[in-house]
């Protein structure tokens, strides 16, 4: 239930910020001249607010798609990011967002039409060049759906630009809008996944692993292509033997048409960032692991990190081809 709606004075008569009017009436509704006036202040407290956030409306107006390194990507050479929405419902202990944020809630620029008119002319800079642009960096792209509206708005827009892919990552549960629609050929949802183990001690409020494949069986059996994100891969006892039965669970779900992709991403946060998340979780364990600073970043060690992977390397290519399979990495894996 949101309590409180925030909204910049200059939309407050935008259909969008109307139509959530209507649909909270009884919201205490609050106008700011920038949504940063709630958002940015330093001294908030990220642990109280996420107990229950409150929804701010607002509008980008500045560079509204950001290009990200192809080694990040998955497959193409024109990556782009965007993003809708800014904080997520989930409470990952490794999320790097209450890091970058000092406010926990939820920030909504409600000018999709900017949005899709920014994707479209990158779109039509590229010709037929495929471009991907990826939904899922700074907040989960399902999880709010059915407060945002935005796979419903864009999945149709997406469908006008055969050269353009869209990718949807979630950890969420929440596909009621991509089964009552027609799968779209030039989109991936992918799926976020730790061992059931860590997910249910780091993923706060994250569906379970087995609840994740069963919608992820559902919509591979609509016809929507299906990512798998190993990101990040978290150091653990009995780590072979707990991604084994990871990986093992998740390439039995689906069939082999269906999976477009896997990816892997080691733990790696900028260092202010993981400096912010420590005083908020002093007596986290994942925090006081084998980790190191390098390059303004913290990771694990480089021999951990690079055994890490090469064993989750092997272990998916005894099920999938090497061509599905992305290292959003910068660590050299022999």
């Amino acid at each position: 239930m949101i309590e409180y709606i925030y909204f910049e004075e200059d939309i407050e008569e935008h259909p969008r910020t109307q139509e959530f009017f209507r649909r909270f009436p009884k919201a205490t509704k609050i106008p700011c001249k920038h949504y940063k006036e709630v958002f940015n202040p330093r001294g908030q407290s990220f642990r109280l607010q996420k107990k229950n956030p409150a929804l701010i409306l607002a509008k980008q107006n500045g560079k509204k798609i950001h290009p990200i390194p192809a080694s990040y990507g998955i497959g193409g050479s024109q990556n782009f990011y965007f993003s809708h929405l800014l904080n997520c419902l989930y409470d990952c202990r490794y999320c790097f967002l209450q890091g970058m944020f000092p406010s926990a809630h939820y920030v909504l620029f409600v000018n999709f039409e900017d949005f899709k008119a920014e994707i479209k002319k990158k779109h039509d800079e590229l010709g037929e060049e495929p471009s991907w642009f990826f939904s899922g960096y700074d907040c989960d792209s399902l999880a709010l759906e059915s407060l945002t509206g935005f796979a419903q708005e864009f999945i149709p827009f997406f469908r006008e630009l055969p050269n353009s892919w869209l990718e949807l990552r979630t950890k969420s549960i929440a596909s009621q809008v991509l089964e009552r629609t027609d799968p779209l050929d030039n989109a991936v949802v992918a799926f976020s996944f730790t061992p059931e183990e860590i997910s249910q001690q780091l993923e706060h409020k994250v569906p379970s692993v087995q609840s994740r494949i069963k919608a992820m069986e559902k919509l591979a059996a609509l016809g929507w292509k299906i990512g798998l994100r190993i990101d990040p891969i978290i150091d653990c006892v009995d780590f072979d033997a707990r991604y084994a039965k990871l990986f093992n669970q998740l390439i039995a779900a689906l069939p082999a048409h269906s999976l477009h992709s896997v990816s892997l991403g080691a733990f790696r946060m900028p260092t202010g960032f993981f400096r912010s998340i420590q005083k908020l979780y002093p007596k986290e364990p994942l925090f006081s692991g084998k980790l190191e600073k390098k390059d303004g970043s913290i990771s694990y060690r480089a021999e951990i990190e690079r055994e890490r992977i090469s064993t989750c390397r092997s272990l998916l290519l005894s099920h999938i081809p090497i061509e599905k399979l992305f290292l959003c990495d910068s660590v050299e894996i022999k």
